[in-house]
């Protein structure tokens, strides 16, 4: 699909790349909504790496904080990119997991990566 602000041969045809303001259901929109925040693209790195509890997403960004971090976790559950699952237990204990959709922004951040290693 053709972002809004693209007009270019060889895109695929969609009536919201006509949109003449921003359009929150345009694709490209949805997309930059659900990778929105500060750290956000780093915690979805790390679940791409596989199912990680709080602590361990904790452990392994050492420079953000609990309060970050939980609210980056609601936002990606929130968007239908992470489920948070409960396990049983004393204490009981919590899972984040990609969903399809999820896991499905690995290579968008490669492009996002490849794109910015290429800037001037």
């Amino acid at each position: 699909m053709a972002h809004q602000t693209v007009s270019r041969p060889g895109l695929p045809a969609d009536p919201r790349a006509d949109a003449a303001a921003p359009d929150p259901s345009c694709p490209v929109e949805i997309a930059l909504d659900a990778l929105r925040g500060r750290w956000t693209t780093l915690v979805i790195r790390e679940l791409l790496r596989g199912d990680r509890s709080f602590t361990g997403l904790r452990d392994a960004l050492p420079a953000l904080s609990d309060k970050v971090l939980a609210d980056r976790l609601a936002h990606l559950v929130r968007a239908g990119v992470a489920d948070r699952h409960r396990e049983p237990g004393v204490p009981p204990r919590t899972r984040y997991s990609l969903t399809d959709r999820g896991r499905r922004l690995g290579p968008v951040l490669q492009a996002l990566w490849d794109w910015g290693a290429a800037a001037p």
